[in-house]
């Protein structure tokens, strides 16, 4: 965000000047789905509606504070009516608000205190971002995007960085509420009840499927059993509380970066509660004392070989693993690995890369689970663009193997890529569907992403995009939990308008000689 007002005061002239930043967004995405995050069944037909983001982002900094604030509005073109009524409701919400207050900086000279070269705490409401996006992101494609309420401690010293944060999360500060216990905070409001009727959710509960069991489809594909489940990264539950550390350091051209993670979730009891219209609403309560602890910890490393007036090669390589328990209680021994390269020549770039996310297969206990869950990052930019794994779409219960291959083309305006995915997973899963074969077959099929992105002024771009998904039996089964029962070939397009103005920028103006 440009730092673009400047706002001086009466005293020292070193620490009485203020900036602000006033930035905006409107981004709209006009989408055609037929098969986006899973397959279409037979017979149905395409998606097609506008979502729209509209941002607007304040930022202050005076000494040794930086502030930001922004509001955001997400809604789909057409959800309100041309004139709503209160109990509609609205999408406005506080994406991002926190401060951010240095208390060691080496070229400060006004700061007495030394010792490190820079250290700060952020605090408030703010979205976590480090390396690839691959387990903590803003996940910015997604038009609500990701944030956490948490504090964070930031250190740098000769050229070593250190996060260490932590959050915890609660439903109320209401007088006469006791305890810790917590349920996540987007419960749906309305839930279908066992008898079929559409009813408000009970208070404190996360509903189940409507008969308080998961459907045969689900349980065939390993979706979670939660009826409009809370996500993080196609699973079922925010955490309660979290702590983590991250550690980087570059030496020369390659740099090396530790993550530690450890996320708990509440732990819960199976419950039902009657609604006035008859029936009951299945559900987990998480009313239950403790927590289920699960630990992410890896490394990832990464680093450049030559220089862009020759062949410039860009490579990276990671390992991360899980333990502890997952959310539902189970034992965890969960790994992820990546590889990729990337070659540049001018304008061109390509590479290949290969991403393997363990799972469960049939010898995996009841009461462990290897399935390897990305923690909140940007999946949108890693498994493919159609959403198909690791998003709220869910993820196979057999893990995944991803080997793909990328290409663009970066003009001074404009760039275009192409990248193309064969899908695998990673263990075998059963086939309950096919008695005459033990397993399914582990290829999940192939995915072509095509993009073209064009600047049409400062402050706006347009994208262009189409997905094509070359699925398979192997999918259906996974997503769906059926055989022959959806198309296999799945197909996607969007036109994007990205608006970020900048409100306080001042055109320069040619001065004639």
């Amino acid at each position: 965000m440009a730092v673009t007002g400047i706002v001086c005061f009466l005293g020292d002239p070193i620490t009485s000047v203020a900036q602000f930043s006033l930035a905006g967004q409107l981004r709209t995405r006009t989408e055609v789905r037929d098969g986006l995050g899973t397959l279409n069944a037979k017979g149905t037909d395409p998606a097609f509606f506008t979502s729209q983001r509209a941002r607007l982002i304040f930022g202050y900094k005076w000494d040794r504070v930086n502030f930001n604030f922004a509001v955001q509005d997400v809604r789909v073109w057409g959800q309100d009516a041309s004139t709503i009524n209160n109990a509609d409701g609205n999408k406005l919400m506080v994406h991002e608000a926190w401060a951010e207050v240095t208390l060691m900086n080496v070229a400060d000279t006004t700061i007495k205190t030394k010792g490190i070269d820079n250290l700060s705490f952020k605090i408030g409401r703010q979205a976590l971002i480090y390396d690839d996006v691959r387990l903590l992101g803003d996940l910015d494609w997604l038009q609500q995007a990701r944030r956490h309420d948490a504090v964070l401690v930031k250190a740098l010293h000769h050229g070593w960085q250190l996060d260490l944060g932590a959050g915890f999360n609660q439903n109320t500060d209401a007088f006469g509420y006791t305890g810790t216990s917590y349920t996540a905070g987007n419960v749906p409001a309305y839930v279908t009840n066992s008898s079929g009727v559409l009813v408000a959710t009970p208070a404190g509960l996360m509903p189940l499927a409507p008969n308080g069991s998961v459907s045969a489809a689900s349980s065939k594909a390993g979706a979670p059993v939660l009826a409009n489940a809370v996500s993080t990264n196609g699973m079922n539950q925010q955490y309660k509380s979290m702590q983590m550390l991250y550690v980087s350091r570059k030496f020369g051209q390659t740099k090396f970066a530790g993550l530690f993670f450890k996320d708990d979730f509440s732990k819960y009891r199976l419950d039902s509660a009657g609604s006035a219209s008859g029936g009951y609403v299945y559900g987990r309560r998480y009313d239950v004392k403790g927590v289920n602890s699960r630990l992410t910890y890896g490394l990832m490393i990464n680093g450049t070989i030559g220089n862009a007036s020759g062949l410039k090669k860009a490579w990276q390589a990671g390992a991360y693993f899980q333990s502890g328990k997952d959310r539902d209680g189970k034992d965890l021994s969960a790994a992820h690995y990546t590889a990729m390269l990337t070659l540049q020549k001018g304008r061109f770039s390509f590479g290949p890369g290969f991403d393997y996310l363990s799972g469960n297969d049939a010898s995996t206990p009841a009461n462990e689970s290897r399935r390897f869950d990305p923690l909140y990052g940007t999946p949108h930019k890693h498994w493919g663009y159609m959403d198909y794994y690791y998003v709220g779409t869910g993820s196979p219960v057999g893990g995944l193997q991803d080997a793909y291959f990328k290409v663009k083309y970066q003009a001074n305006l404009f760039f275009v890529s192409l990248d193309a995915h064969n899908f695998r997973l990673a263990e075998n899963v059963p086939n309950a569907a096919d008695p005459d074969k033990i397993n399914i077959d582990k290829n999940l099929g192939y995915e072509f992403d095509l993009i073209a992105n064009y600047s049409l002024n400062k402050f706006t771009t347009l994208e262009l995009g189409y997905s094509f998904m070359k699925a398979n039996n192997s999918t259906e089964y996974i997503k769906r939990g059926t055989m022959d029962q959806a198309r296999h070939n799945a197909n996607w397009a969007y036109l994007m308008i990205n608006i970020r103005p900048d409100f306080f920028y001042t055109k320069p103006v040619a001065i004639k000689q």
